[in-house]
């Protein structure tokens, strides 16, 4: 699939998720119905709405590919998949549940199990991230769309990374030293691609967790943007494994940080 399709694809979804944000917003503040899924996490009826959009847009878009998504069960069984989209309606769900502004939507195009399209919509932060192909990441502010490069943008004897957690198991904060990181911050979802593509940030390093729609949609984003994206042992990463579980990951903005 060339970047001329990629990006029709891509253009027909924006709007889509944007309609879906700001239904996931409304929700919100009607009030969620939360349930607990059987691995004991929360799911509210922001997520199956949200799910429901994005599938039956994207099923219109593109009905050859099948989807997998973090909130139905069609088609994770399925093995030896080699081009498929990998969505997260809403990957954050307590922040979404607290009220609090770092949940992200998420839709991830995955072709020869590389990751090649990738929409990130963070509704409560009006924050719009997307890719089409290698060169072509953006973030839309004011409507206008700003090109990801990953230069640097920090000083430069400042290393920033994010985490999922603030306080660090022994081998992140190994990796930590290792990358020289003179500061790190907590941050949830799938944002933490998406500040790496912009320069905010400089790193994120995570042990194996979560799974593959977690992390598709941002990828795409992260690479296309110029960043590098491996696991710990310094491994291109591939999608379509086992139960769809995530390697260990290493987002750097670039080579030289």
């Amino acid at each position: 699939m060339d970047n001329h399709n990629l990006k029709k694809i891509s253009d027909e979804l924006i709007k889509t998720f944007i309609f879906a944000g700001k239904k996931s917003i409304s929700l919100r503040e009607l009030g969620l119905k939360k349930e607990t899924k059987s691995d004991n996490t929360p799911v509210t009826n922001g997520d199956i709405e949200v799910n429901n959009i994005l599938t039956e847009k994207i099923k219109n878009i593109t009905p050859e590919i099948p989807i997998i998504s973090e909130e139905s069960t069609s088609n994770k069984s399925q093995t030896n998949m080699s081009n498929f989209w990998l969505i997260d309606p809403i990957d954050g769900t307590y922040d979404y549940i607290n009220n609090k502004d770092e949940f992200t939507l998420n839709a991830g195009l995955i072709i020869n199990n590389k990751p090649v399209l990738g929409i990130i919509y963070a509704p409560a932060k009006s924050r719009l991230f997307y890719s089409y192909g290698y060169g072509n990441s953006f973030e839309v502010i004011n409507e206008k769309e700003i090109k990801l490069t990953c230069e640097k943008k920090t000083k430069a004897n400042q290393i920033r990374a994010v985490s999922y957690s603030q306080n660090l198991k022994p081998e992140i904060a190994e990796l930590h030293k290792k990358f020289g990181v003179t500061e790190f911050t907590k941050m949830k979802s799938s944002l933490k691609f998406c500040v790496v593509a912009t320069s905010e940030y400089d790193l994120y390093v995570a042990e194996p967790r979560a799974c593959e729609w977690d992390i598709a949609a941002g990828h795409a984003i992260l690479e296309n943007a110029g960043g590098i994206i491996t696991d710990f042992s310094g491994n291109e990463i591939f999608y379509g494994k086992k139960d769809f579980k995530n390697s260990s990951l290493i987002l750097k903005r670039g080579k030289n940080l």
